[in-house]
């Protein structure tokens, strides 16, 4: 099944996209669901859209998964990134630890229930 195709990754958009264009609507809230609802759902977007594209790409097609640790990778650039350096060039970032708790979460879930789950291989006896 391709990523797009994941019921899961498109409710996480589609839930991802309707709380941005909210925010950019009525303005920033600061309930607790909407301050780290972004952070939950962006890494399965960001990891499932990177995915599609190397699905689209890759001679193995639909076949294509990302290990552990390519995610465990996607996890650390986006927290240092948004988290450690941003915070320090602009006021608009802000370093809340919570953040990283929460990418951590959207990885685990993106790892195990959007992420293709591995072909058996097939030994040649």
């Amino acid at each position: 099944m391709t990523v797009l195709k994941n019921p899961i990754f498109f409710v996480s958009a589609l839930l991802f996209w309707v709380n941005q264009g909210a925010e950019k609507l009525f303005g920033e809230t600061h309930s607790f669901i909407r301050s780290y609802e972004d952070d939950l759902l962006a890494m399965p977007v960001i990891l499932g859209i990177t995915l599609q594209v190397f699905q689209w790409i890759h001679p193995l097609k639909n076949q294509f998964r990302f290990t552990w640790v390519q995610c465990l990778v996607g996890f650390l650039y986006v927290s240092v990134a948004f988290e450690g350096i941003l915070p320090l060039y602009s006021e608009t970032y802000t370093r809340d630890y919570w953040d990283i708790v929460c990418y951590a979460i959207g990885t685990f879930g993106f790892y195990k229930l959007i992420n293709p789950k591995a072909s058996p291989q097939i030994s040649e006896g």
